[in-house]
């Protein structure tokens, strides 16, 4: 067996130690673990600066991502990050504060394009050199917010389309991010650096992406809370794509009012979000219970404990049954590999001149022709059945489009909440984090909360319930299009009762192992 590649420096926008001078002032400033309103105090207290708070993550991703327990998690670093921030306190000092994110760093997955001096690789080597000028239009809403560009985050390459049989968290540009929880288990994917980093508090919260899973995986096995937005409410252009039917950018964070902040930033703050919080949201309302068959004992108790933390807020708890859905798999993958061709074919077209690979066909032919680097340890059989699709308008991509929302959505979530006379939706989100596996790949058959929410276009939001042997495991809200607002509120009433986020401690392997 070939070892795993866990590091891969040639796409690193440049050295630590470039972004790291006067390091003696991180070494002052406390980032481990502090919420967006504590860093936020600090500056405002002049306690700190933006700059100080770059530096100190940037010390964190030296001493926690490069090296000790050698997570991997952020793929490059911005050169201009420090200049950032400094620009951000100079602003402070005249007076304007752009908002809550004003002066706080923040990473962005790598398949988001920013304007700084990084490629945007999707953890691929065929991109390389795809160096854009552009930011996506969440990352300039972000910057308008005033949040630092730290750096981007590694995932599963290619968003884990590529293969059926892949290892979460793998890359060939970034290795294989680990878990920080337990460093031989899954980070899940493919947010999985988003997820890595923010759990090990390399930054102060992150954006990830999901098709299916991808934001809210990575946060629940992480011990975060990761909420995938109504398909829509964040713009996913300029993001190196799979579906337009599916694929949303999402926030990724240590408290639900962190992503609300992060949210509220990346829509522009138009919606509110944050202020829309209360303890008390869960008074009165109606959930929908969905607890799935032969769940484990230990992720069992825990999920009655967290039922029970909601009727303890006032919430009324109605057991409800998930309904069969047999050709739901199946029409989903035919409308993702469809839209995989047609979507990277035309999102390749627009990337610079220096990126070889313009089709999906030619990034299949790259890969066959680096397999030593790009296929170790999994192959692309999905990347070549997307190729074979017959385009949008293909018949069949068109009756399993609409088979796929018809079930996931009037049939699944909705018939649910009808069912219950319910406006929310609870069941765990995903079982601990698995085994990272370079040979069989992700080996998981356990609960997970995560396709009808996507395949619908609904949001869903995770928020951690505790840990099993020392793993952490959360619970999914879910509601119907557009309650966004419904579902963050809910979380944050429930975390504020059971608040059971516990920091990582780096081991090798989960308690009891």
């Amino acid at each position: 067996m070939r070892r795993p590649i866990l590091f891969a420096p040639i796409l690193f926008a440049m050295s630590l130690a470039a972004v790291l001078p006067g390091a003696a002032s991180a070494e002052r400033v406390t980032v481990e673990e502090r919420s967006i309103d504590t860093l936020q105090a600090q500056m405002t207290a002049r306690k700190a600066s933006s700059v100080d708070l770059t530096r100190a993550y940037l010390a964190r991703i030296a001493a926690i991502d490069r090296k000790g327990p050698a997570l991997h998690s952020v793929l490059a670093l911005n050169p201009d990050a420090l200049a950032q921030a400094k620009a951000l306190d100079a602003e402070r000092k005249a007076g304007r504060v752009r908002g809550p994110l004003h002066g706080v760093p923040v990473l962005i997955k790598d398949n988001i394009e920013t304007a700084d001096r990084m490629a945007t690789t999707a953890g691929s080597l065929a991109l390389a050199a795809n160096v854009t000028g552009r930011d996506a239009p969440l990352v300039a809403a972000l910057r308008a917010g005033g949040a630092v560009i730290l750096g981007k985050t590694n995932l599963s390459e290619w968003a884990n389309i590529r293969s059926t049989r892949s290892m979460s968290g793998w890359s060939a540009a970034g290795g294989l991010v680990r878990n920080p929880y337990a460093l031989d288990r899954t980070a899940c994917g493919s947010s999985s650096g988003s997820g890595a980093a923010v759990a090990a508090s390399l930054a102060a919260a992150a954006v990830g992406t999901e098709t299916d899973g991808s934001v809210v995986c990575p946060s629940s096995i992480n011990g975060l809370v990761g909420f995938k937005p109504t398909l829509g409410l964040v713009s996913g252009e300029r993001v190196v794509p799979i579906s337009h039917s599916q694929d949303t950018p999402g926030p990724m964070a240590r408290s639900v009012r962190d992503a609300a902040l992060l949210l509220d930033a990346m829509t522009d703050g138009t919606h509110g979000f944050a202020a829309g919080l209360k303890a008390g949201a869960l008074a009165g309302v109606r959930v929908g219970v969905i607890r799935p068959a032969n769940l484990r004992p230990e992720l069992a108790a825990r999920f009655d404990a967290a039922v029970d933390v909601l009727r303890a807020a006032g919430a009324v708890p109605v057991a409800v049954t998930m309904p069969e859905l047999p050709r739901l798999g199946e029409a989903e993958l035919l409308v993702l590999q469809t839209e995989l061709k047609a979507d990277l074919n035309a999102y390749l077209a627009t990337t610079p001149p220096a990126v070889a690979t313009r089709t999906l066909a030619q990034v299949i032919a790259f890969n066959r022709a680096h397999a030593a680097q790009e296929m170790p340890f999994f192959a692309q059989e999905t990347f070549e059945a997307a190729e074979a699709t017959k385009g949008l308008d293909d018949p069949a991509y068109k009756a399993a489009r609409a088979t796929s929302r018809r079930l996931a959505g009037t049939q699944g979530i909705d018939a649910m909440l009808a069912a219950a006379k319910a406006t929310l939706l609870v069941a765990p989100t995903y079982d601990a984090a698995w085994l990272s596996d370079p040979v069989y790949g992700d080996q998981y058959d356990g609960p997970s909360a995560s396709t009808l929410p996507a395949v619908a276009g609904y949001p869903h939001l995770t928020v951690p319930m505790g840990l099993v042997r020392g793993l952490p495991v959360g619970l999914s809200f879910i509601a119907t299009r557009g309650q966004d607002a419904a579902v963050l509120a809910a979380g944050y009433a429930y975390e504020q009762r059971a608040p059971a986020r516990t920091a990582p401690r780096y081991l090798a392997t989960a308690a009891g192992d």
